[in-house]
């Protein structure tokens, strides 16, 4: 089966990359997981910023009816990833640098109490997950496994949510966290080697039950993603005003 199709601002159809598509299973709540899919791959850019949604196509290519797509769409366009243009149809939402200040703003906030928590909170079993996972991050690191060490980047921050012991928090970042990444997988895939040894200094600070110094670590942590991503902003418009590549930088 091949990728989805998008419409370019041109018109014409565009076929995305990305990894192979996906149907949806029929157990699941149709809506919802036609939802997740179609943000998901926004978010992984097989659907890029301003690509045409055409219903049709999205419908074939997830093997449903185009109803729960529609539906979908209207949903993604009430949380902001999809704009509705009279008689032109839905598009994916290009994001601005001030929605992207504005969102890791948040992040920051949120993560830093959730790491203050879990220095409260921890218990020897979790400080060692903790630990497990920065293992296989750096593993991933230097065997140049970008996609890997994403992912072990954000199980990483997910369990340290989850130590907050604080559901309330917990679903408020999984929601600003997953339109996160939709910022920052612009910019790069994987932490470089300085995200890494920060994540090392967490560590020590949440399994000390330091709360005030694990909370300090974090917030500069995030700090810092918001900095590269305007960094990363601005030499993507000085390349594009003088015709380069784009230089992305090697961490969010």
């Amino acid at each position: 089966m091949s990728h989805p199709l998008s419409r370019n601002p041109g018109g014409g159809l565009t076929r995305t990359t990305g990894a192979q598509p996906r149907l949806i299973e029929r157990p699941a709540p149709l809506r919802e997981a036609v939802y997740d899919a179609l943000v998901e791959m926004i978010i992984t850019a097989e659907l890029q910023p301003g690509a045409h949604l055409v219903e049709n196509d999205l419908a074939a290519q997830l093997g449903v009816s185009r109803q729960p797509v529609r539906e979908a769409l209207q949903r993604m366009h009430t949380e902001g990833w999809v704009d509705l243009r009279p008689a032109l149809g839905a598009y994916v939402h290009v994001p601005t640098d001030d929605e992207a200040d504005q969102l890791f703003a948040a992040r920051t906030l949120l993560e830093t109490e959730a790491a203050r928590l879990a220095a409260e909170h921890a218990i020897p079993d979790q400080i060692a997950n903790l630990w497990e996972l920065h293992r296989s991050g750096e593993a991933a690191l230097a065997a140049d496994d970008q996609d890997g060490a994403l992912a072990v980047n954000a199980a990483l921050h997910t369990h340290i949510v989850a130590m907050s012991c604080n559901k309330v928090l917990a679903d408020l970042i999984g929601s600003v966290d997953r339109r996160a990444r939709w910022y920052y997988l612009q910019m790069a895939r994987a932490h470089g080697k300085d995200g890494w040894d920060e994540h090392a200094e967490l560590i020590e600070a949440i399994g000390a039950g330091d709360g005030t110094r694990a909370s300090d670590l974090m917030r500069r942590h995030t700090d810092r993603t918001r900095e590269m991503y305007h960094q990363w902003r601005q030499k993507a418009a000085e390349s594009a005003g003088h015709g380069d590549d784009v230089v992305q930088p090697n961490q969010p």
